[in-house]
């Protein structure tokens, strides 16, 4: 039986670990996207309100800080899984797999918050094309940051 050499085997883990530290600065970022959008800090209010069963203006301000923070910290390490799956597919690391990861947890970030938490919000039909626009913004401006910091991590390791 071949042993699997103890770098290559450290590496996966590392790369996780890599996930996670982009996955903070990300969110740091996003936060200022966020800031600067009319509805760009409503999202982590709808999901504490889905949460906790209650409007969004009403929703506990620490679980929405909460979620919103460990959500972003953990959405690193979701990338590196569908960077390894997507590498996996094309046969290797490549742009096209980097682009083709990003663009699924792309469409995984928007689609789980338009079509499983905003239709929870009970938030006025008005305010929801809004919301949904800052919040594809918001997902965009994290991802890129996070996927360059994840890439150049990769080199490191």
């Amino acid at each position: 039986m071949e042993s699997v050499p103890l770098v290559t085997a450290l590496t996966v883990s590392l790369r996780f670990g890599i996930g996670v530290a982009a996955g903070v600065v990300a969110t740091v970022v996003m936060d200022l996207v966020m800031a600067r959008l009319p509805e760009g800090e409503t999202p982590p209010f709808i999901a504490s309100g889905v949460l906790t069963d209650s409007a969004p203006q009403n929703a506990p301000e620490r679980l929405a800080s909460v979620v919103h923070y460990i959500a972003g910290w953990l959405t690193g390490p979701l990338f590196v899984w569908v960077l390894f799956t997507t590498e996996g597919l094309l046969g290797g690391p490549s742009i096209v797999a980097a682009v083709l990861a990003a663009a699924v947890l792309y469409t995984l970030m928007v689609g789980f918050f338009v079509f499983a938490v905003l239709p929870r919000s009970r938030l006025p039909s008005a305010r929801v094309p809004d919301i949904r626009r800052d919040w594809a913004i918001s997902a965009a401006g994290y991802l890129l940051v996070l996927v360059p910091l994840v890439a150049l991590g990769f080199r490191l390791v």
